[in-house]
């Protein structure tokens, strides 16, 4: 009872202060480490005494840390001005920074809620398709759901040949090449033109370039490309694409004297 006795009228201890606040008394501590709240003196027995003073301080601090601001900003920033137009433009930069915070959030959200329903529909749990599925998420690649509908084998030559960047730059051109064939099928460009013929010639670099010239990769892309399991949007844009892309290649393996196809399946 003898410590208590000791604590002066109209002082606090850290304790007190902590239950008060809803705080622990290391992070009293803390605050009077970092400079923001020192109290205002201290008992015989080495112990921090604070005031109703401290205390209204102590509550400024929380208000502002709950708003998000670093102690570094309440401490160096925000408690030392006076001016209202200052502390408002203060207050409008915090606000810009939640705001990303919050589309950031968003977002994150949106990644999680996805890959949620993709793992529901995979039969197996595999986290390195988890990850490439994140991964296509953040590059807001729309086709994410379809890396579930490839195999261990195809995705490990994926992951050697594309890195972020370059499997971005893959995925734009596979998606303007896929545009154009429903615009020349559209404005009724003979497969067999010459324009049909470079249109083909680029498709099948591209399927190159996916391939890294690996002809036993191709039944397998042509096995996925006929599966019954993808959305009625990408199957129907698929049959339009393939109205124009299977006669302009075979237009073009014709003239080359080559059949990649039926070579790879031999």
């Amino acid at each position: 009872m003898e410590k208590y006795r000791a604590i002066p009228q109209g002082y606090m201890t850290a304790g007190a202060v902590a239950k008060k606040m809803g705080v622990t008394v290391r992070t009293l501590q803390h605050y009077d480490k970092e400079g923001l709240l020192s109290p205002s003196a201290m008992s015989e027995g080495g112990r921090r005494l604070y005031t109703d003073k401290d205390i209204i301080k102590l509550h400024q601090i929380l208000s502002l840390k709950h708003l998000g601001f670093s102690l570094d900003d309440i401490r160096d920033r925000l408690i030392p001005l006076d001016n209202p137009t200052d502390v408002a433009q203060i207050l409008s930069e915090q606000a810009a920074i939640v705001r990303e915070k919050i589309a950031s959030l968003t977002e994150s959200l949106s990644k999680i809620e996805a890959l949620k329903a993709e793992v529901l529909e995979m039969q197996s749990v595999d986290f390195k398709k988890y990850a490439d599925i994140i991964i296509n998420l953040e590059m807001k690649n729309s086709f994410y759901w379809l890396i579930k509908h490839f195999d261990g084998e195809t995705l490990d030559h994926i992951r050697s040949r594309f890195d972020k960047e370059s499997g971005n730059v893959f995925l734009q051109k596979f998606l303007r090449l896929q545009d154009e064939a429903i615009q020349l099928q559209e404005a009724g460009i003979s497969a067999e033109s010459q324009r049909g013929l470079q249109f083909a010639k680029a498709y099948w670099d591209l399927i190159m370039e996916f391939t890294g010239g690996d002809a036993a990769m191709l039944p397998k892309l042509m096995q996925m490309g006929q599966s019954d399991e993808f959305s009625q949007e990408w199957t129907q844009k698929q049959a339009k694409v393939n109205t124009f892309v299977e006669p302009a290649l075979n237009a073009y393996f014709s003239i080359l004297g080559i059949d990649p196809f039926q070579e790879a399946g031999t």
